[in-house]
């Protein structure tokens, strides 16, 4: 049965391309030249476990791999034999390229998160009965003697039953058929399974390499932003696309200058955007208020720990860093923080408390934790 028209692909970012759809990919060429290594080797494994943080790109490149496997034919050896490929691009308006970007290439199949029982919402987990839709498709793909390509996106999002479904596929794979598999946590795949498929670890991306992503995917930086939004993305494309959607610097200066006031936090600004979180229409606001937060305090634990300033991701952010956290006794007093605060929000909001007082208690912490370490 096909998924509900209705239902968002669990796999693409709101506003922004699938990456099915992304023309070029920024980054990654140890990755990249790995794969061409083994391609041309002969010596192909058939399972590759594409690894890394979230959004930087591992969905993008298991779609170019998938399309240039299905667009490069077999070699068949003899003195008319093609010369290897120098590279894995393959052109857009290339059939299989064409049919990739429509959902439409017989070849492959695309393992990822499908509505729900009651088919009203996308499901928390990829089923087992997805698997088995994969496995009927290995069964009546037309036999023509070309390869087949499986994306799993994510693998991590597997239930048991899946993950011990897809294992067997793993253990025999048809012929000519290789696997994708994406993970954002890959110590929770089945050690069965990281163990029958090759890695291809991608890193997080570097200032030009993700404001070029981010812009290919409809974003907007400018030149002086870049090392900022990666400071505060992580090297995340995925995140810096929607730090930049939900104004996320601006969000963040903005905290930066509410807390170079501790240990004595101004009460009406703090209030003010706690309140700002509120309402039906601040569930995003909250979201992405707590994730900036979180990254400040991981910021502080991380410059103390190390003794060296990160660069600078909002103005006067070092300065209020190497006065918050100078030493490691401090660094560690705010990871306890940060872990203890992310725990909390998350259940309050679970239990639906109200998402203003949630994050005015939030702030209040950090303010006395502030004050304890103050000399």
């Amino acid at each position: 049965m096909a998924e509900p028209a209705s239902l968002p692909e669990p796999d693409r970012i709101e506003g922004a391309p699938h990456p099915r759809e992304t023309r070029s990919i920024f980054g990654h060429a140890e990755a990249q030249a790995n794969f061409l290594d083994a391609f041309r080797s002969g010596r192909m494994h058939h399972g590759w476990l594409v690894t890394g943080p979230k959004g930087i790109g591992k969905a993008t490149l298991s779609w170019h791999l998938a399309r240039f496997l299905l667009a490069t034919p077999d070699d068949s050896g003899g003195m008319f034999a093609a010369p290897p490929p120098e590279t894995l691009d393959i052109p857009e308006d290339h059939p299989v390229a064409r049919r990739l970007r429509a959902m439409a290439e017989p070849r492959l199949f695309l393992l990822r998160r499908g509505p729900n029982e009651k088919r009203t919402a996308l499901s928390q987990v990829i089923s087992v009965d997805e698997v088995r839709k994969l496995k009927s498709f290995f069964t009546l793909s037309a036999a023509d003697g070309g390869r087949r390509v499986a994306i799993v996106d994510a693998a991590d999002e597997m239930n048991p039953s899946a993950a011990n479904a897809l294992l067997k596929l793993l253990e025999e794979p048809p012929p000519s058929t290789f696997f994708f598999l994406i993970a954002h946590q890959p110590n929770r795949l089945l050690p069965t399974i990281r163990s029958r498929c090759r890695e291809l670890r991608l890193h997080p991306l570097p200032p030009q390499d993700l404001s070029d992503a981010l812009v290919q995917a409809g974003g907007e930086i400018t030149p002086e932003d870049r090392q900022p939004l990666a400071e505060l993305a992580g090297g995340s494309v995925g995140e810096a696309f929607r730090l930049t959607n939900a104004e996320g610097m601006q969000t963040y200066a903005g905290l930066i200058r509410l807390f170079s006031d501790l240990p004595r936090l101004d009460r009406n600004r703090a209030t003010a955007l706690a309140e700002s979180a509120s309402g039906k229409q601040g569930a995003h606001r909250f979201d992405l208020i707590l994730t900036l937060i979180e990254t400040f305090l991981a910021r502080l634990a991380r410059a103390g720990t190390l003794n060296e300033a990160p660069h600078e991701a909002a103005e006067g952010e070092m300065k209020l860093i190497a006065r918050l956290s100078p030493t490691p006794y401090h660094a560690l007093a705010w990871a306890d923080l940060s872990h203890d605060l992310t725990a909390r929000a998350r259940r309050g909001k679970a239990v639906n408390l109200d998402p203003a007082a949630l994050l005015m208690d939030t702030l209040l912490k950090i303010d006395e934790t502030a004050g304890r370490l103050a000399p």
